[in-house]
């Protein structure tokens, strides 16, 4: 079980979520052999590009393809984490190359980097330090419209109203 409490929910369009159906979840990545048996079905040209993953609520890692939904690889349920990941090798072992919080469907705090490196030290993954690239994600609370932050400039695209400084995407529990 993670230590990182926070869980996010799924905020992304509402035809997404409606189309996740009950097959539609990846399985977990509880161990070495889970990840060896998964990268090892994976074809070549899918190896070229990131990956699609979500930490979900117990802590395991799940993935998809690069352009799958979030929201179905988690099979709608919260998560503790959400972006891309992409993978190479190192001393003839996978490693994780590149890591991100890239989801506008979750939304995930940069704080959710902790559930991501628990989960890949459990399959016993080398990773980074933290996110490769890092996306900040704010909600205006003067318009209510979503927002990445980019350079530092907590300005609402939308309206030019001033973004809060900590993470507020999602006023739901």
């Amino acid at each position: 079980m993670s230590t990182y409490g926070r869980s996010y929910r799924y905020i992304g369009p509402p035809e997404l979520m409606a189309a996740v159906g009950p097959g539609d979840t990846c399985p977990p990545i509880r161990s070495a052999a889970d990840f060896d048996a998964w990268i090892s079905s994976c074809a070549a040209a899918e190896l070229a590009e990131p990956f699609t993953f979500v930490i979900d609520r117990s802590g395991f890692l799940r993935l998809a393809p690069r352009r799958s939904e979030h929201v179905a690889c988690a099979g709608g349920e919260r998560v503790l984490s959400a972006g891309e990941m992409g993978f190479g090798r190192a001393a003839g072992r996978w490693t994780v190359s590149e890591v991100t919080n890239q989801s506008t469907g979750y939304c995930p705090d940069l704080a959710s980097w902790g559930a991501v490196a628990e989960a890949l030290d459990r399959v016993g993954l080398a990773h980074p330090d933290g996110f490769t690239h890092h996306v900040v994600f704010r909600r205006c609370e003067h318009c209510q419209e979503r927002n990445i932050v980019r350079e530092d400039d907590f300005v609402c695209v939308f309206c030019g109203a001033e973004l809060p400084v900590t993470w507020n995407v999602d006023p739901a529990p």
